[in-house]
């Protein structure tokens, strides 16, 4: 039995980790999951509260008093100080995984980008990018043999995020769906559960690698995501393209940013060929990932921070937007 300390546990990747390893048990290992939190939302069934707030030091050293952990993924560390607070708090965990992220790189240098890549600022991510950037520095000077996870855009059941939502919306709805220019920005997705597999290759495996660029092996056109969320819906998809001359800033319409960056994910490509039972394993393909997503999304749609795209479509376009 291995405790395991997963930060947050309530919403979406924190909450898809804990559960996935309260329900794991292979290899000759269980887990025993503990989350901790402010305790202002449920908690998944088969883990333990720690409620506390890791941005106050003193409460936190308070309230791990006397835990003792295998290992800690790290979700909700956002800054350095993040990490500092968790770390005066506990005894060093064998294991430390740090959700981190690919907004870490510089949208100007080279692609697709590889864990050697330099990290700086990215004009798109700003203090997202170079906080997390922060926080890996924090934990890799306090302990050198800890893990820094770098995904790109990531999706799956339980996605509070208005991103594959808002597509399936406007399938549900029978409305065109308003492209970007012309649907060809490229982007990379990571299924949620992949994440939680890499996860439990690097506890079970420890590999020599300490950071790691995840994702799937391709990207994607904006035009054949779209396609694929209609699908999964099972709608007929059609479409209008937002010409740039109109000027008008992608984000009011678009649930992504008018960047296209690539990963470079060999490292996570070596370690799925085997897991703890040598069984090679495989990402899952943006189309039954998407149809997952949206089985869930179904069932949940009040679980989904929703914007206002629609609105603004309705207000804004029109005859201005071309077919």
């Amino acid at each position: 039995m291995k405790k395991i300390l997963v930060t947050g546990g309530t919403v979406f990747v924190s909450k898809s980790v804990a559960e996935y390893f309260s329900s794991e048990s292979s290899c000759g290992t269980r887990y025993e999951v503990f989350v901790l939190n402010r305790g202002s939302r449920e908690v998944p069934e088969g883990t333990h509260l720690i409620r506390a707030d890791r941005t106050d030091a003193s409460s936190l050293k308070t309230a791990l008093a006397g835990y003792d952990f295998d290992v800690v993924i790290d979700v909700c560390a956002y800054t350095g100080a993040d990490i500092q607070n968790l770390l005066s708090a506990i005894k060093m965990p064998e294991t430390y995984i740090l959700i981190s992220s690919s907004a870490v790189y510089p949208e100007t240098e080279v692609q697709p980008f590889t864990e050697k890549t330099r990290t700086g600022r990215n004009s798109f991510w700003n203090d997202y990018g170079t906080n997390k950037i922060e926080a890996e520095k924090a934990l890799f000077s306090q302990k050198s043999d800890a893990y820094a996870i770098r995904p790109p855009y990531l999706y799956g059941p339980g996605n509070n995020v208005y991103r594959e939502a808002f597509a399936f919306d406007c399938a549900e709805q029978g409305r065109a769906f308003y492209l970007p220019k012309n649907g060809r920005m490229r982007m990379q997705f990571y299924y949620i559960e992949d994440l939680c597999k890499i996860l439990k290759i690097i506890i079970d495996q420890k590999p020599s690698e300490h950071i790691i660029n995840v994702g799937n092996e391709s990207s994607i056109s904006v035009l054949e995501w779209v396609r694929l969320c209609y699908k999964a819906v099972g709608a007929d998809f059609t479409s209008k393209n937002v010409p740039e001359s109109l000027g008008i800033e992608q984000r009011n319409y678009f649930p992504f940013y008018d960047y296209e960056y690539f990963l470079d994910v060999s490292i996570q490509k070596s370690l799925f060929k085997g897991d703890c039972m040598g069984k090679t394993l495989t990402t899952t393909s943006l189309e039954e990932g998407l149809k997952k997503s949206y089985e869930w999304y179904r069932k949940n749609k009040d679980k989904v921070r929703r914007k206002e795209y629609i609105d603004f479509i309705d207000g804004n376009f029109g005859q201005d937007a071309s077919s």
